[in-house]
């Protein structure tokens, strides 16, 4: 299958970066000059640039679209007001995850969706299925960029550029660079105070470029998908595929604050109030290094009093540029809670972690 390409593909190349297939797209994993270890340190201390135009876009207009779409995700899009944007998750039947996405609330007539790279057929699809006369789902994958700029120094990046800055966390406002009309969210996935711009993507080059340039007095350093997951996992947030799946639930993956439980009907309801009831299904627990070992995705987890019993697996495990030591992620048994020491089996070595609630480093996102 040929891999699809950003509009700042020609961008990437020539800064170096080494690329890497990310849900069908060719996408950046990290530039030359530095890596992921100096652009993770870049946004936790300055500011960072980051390519994720690979994330899906869909459009949901009509009478009703706000109603109809908080009918089917698990949020409720009632708890916000249009010009904010929500965290929420697309469910099958059985609880299973299909997604998790940002849901842009632009009025009760428009909703703006922007789900991960791999499943945005799928949440679309679904949605189409489901849409009642009146209501048009539309897939705008390609049609729009994605920019984030991220850091403590986010603020004077776009300052210099004009664009808004003042706007709560998780709000989005209406902005102009170089001639191109763009929105500008308070969102992020790095922990750090940031934004997200979605931008025309005839306009992408344009956009970056500005960015660059006026982030150049405050150190911006431009960012890969390697560095992005390192500082997702320091904060303990979730990936689709690794926290979040078919067979992790919301429940399982510790997200029931980003369910509406309240709501009449969403997709897996019934399922998920089952989960939450019973108490049974393993759940999402922090991982930190109590010596060198650093934990990877499938590694098994096991009792620390007991090596010969397995308790889980990891999902998610990186080297902490912050803390300098291993932390991870691992779907674990109920059993096992918070201050526990489990081991994990790191290439053939017992390595001990104490298991702790996330985020590893204190987050920065909803600084004023």
């Amino acid at each position: 299958m040929d891999l699809l390409h950003s509009p700042l593909h020609d961008r990437h190349v020539a800064l170096g970066a080494k690329l890497a297939e990310f849900g069908g797209w060719e996408m950046p994993l990290e530039y030359a000059g530095g890596g992921v270890l100096a652009e993770h340190k870049a946004v936790r201390e300055q500011v960072g640039l980051f390519d994720v135009s690979h994330l899906g876009k869909a459009l949901v207009r009509g009478a009703g679209a706000a109603e109809f779409v908080n009918a089917c995700l698990t949020n409720d899009l009632r708890r916000i007001q249009p010009g904010k944007a929500q965290y929420t998750l697309c469910c099958d039947d059985d609880g299973g995850t299909i997604d998790d996405l940002i849901a842009y609330l632009r009025s009760d007539f428009e909703v703006f969706l922007i789900p991960n790279a791999a499943n945005t057929a799928a949440v679309v699809d679904r949605l189409k299925a489901a849409a009642p006369d009146g209501i048009e789902v539309t897939n705008q994958h390609r049609e729009h960029a994605v920019l984030a700029v991220q850091g403590t120094l986010s603020d004077e990046v776009l300052t210099a550029l004009d664009l808004p800055v003042d706007h709560e966390y998780m709000s989005f406002a209406d902005g102009t660079v170089a001639g191109h009309e763009l929105t500008v969210c308070r969102t992020g996935y790095t922990g750090e105070r940031g934004y997200e711009l979605v931008v025309p993507s005839d306009g992408a080059v344009d956009v970056w470029d500005a960015l660059v340039e006026a982030g150049e007095p405050h150190g911006l350093r431009p960012c890969g998908l390697g560095a992005r997951d390192t500082l997702r996992t320091e904060m303990g947030y979730p990936l689709h595929g690794h926290e979040l799946s078919v067979e992790i639930s919301p429940v399982m993956a510790r997200a029931g604050w980003a369910v509406g439980w309240d709501k009449p009907a969403f997709w897996g309801k019934d399922a998920l109030e089952k989960q939450r009831a019973e108490k049974s299904v393993p759940l999402v627990r922090g991982l930190l290094a109590e010596g060198r070992g650093i934990p990877r995705p499938g590694m098994t987890v096991r009792r620390a009093d007991d090596p010969g019993a397995t308790v889980g697996e990891v999902t998610s495990g990186t080297f902490s540029p912050t803390l300098r030591q291993g932390v991870g992620l691992a779907l674990l048994d109920r059993s096992v809670g918070d201050g526990d020491t489990v081991v994990v089996d790191v290439r053939g070595r017992a390595e001990s972690f104490t298991v702790t609630k996330p985020p590893f480093v204190e987050p920065s996102t909803k600084e004023s």
